[in-house]
């Protein structure tokens, strides 16, 4: 079964957790039937592993990764694949992939539009 986890980097600052939550609905509304949860990076109590775990507990043995991030770098290159990996062992057939960032989508450069005729 497939599942997805939507993976955000993580803050001190709890409202970005808040943030997330709120997009991963959406998400959810907008795909229904799909098998979605979120997790962070760093600095929060759902980590990787138990976002990973949550899914593995649903019966879910072939997740994507969606890493809720603008830029491919440290994180996307090397963190998060040995996270991944680090999780994988011992766990057998169970499949996890990343996907790309959010990075140069054209979606975000109109938000950002957007957000400029907000204030001129």
């Amino acid at each position: 079964m497939k599942g997805i986890l939507i993976l955000g980097h993580g803050s001190k600052a709890t409202e970005t957790e808040k943030t997330l939550e709120k997009i991963v609905e959406m998400v959810r509304e907008a795909n229904p039937g799909k098998i979605i949860e979120h997790a962070f990076l760093q600095l929060s109590e759902k980590t990787l592993e138990k976002g990973l775990s949550s899914l593995l507990e649903k019966g879910v043995d072939d997740i994507k990764v969606i890493p809720y991030f603008l830029f491919a770098g440290l994180h996307i290159q090397e963190d998060i694949p040995a996270e991944i990996e680090k999780f994988l062992e011992g766990k057998g057939d169970i499949k996890v992939e990343m996907a790309d960032t959010l990075g140069a989508d054209p979606r975000l450069a109109e938000i950002v539009s957007e957000r400029i005729a907000q204030i001129y």
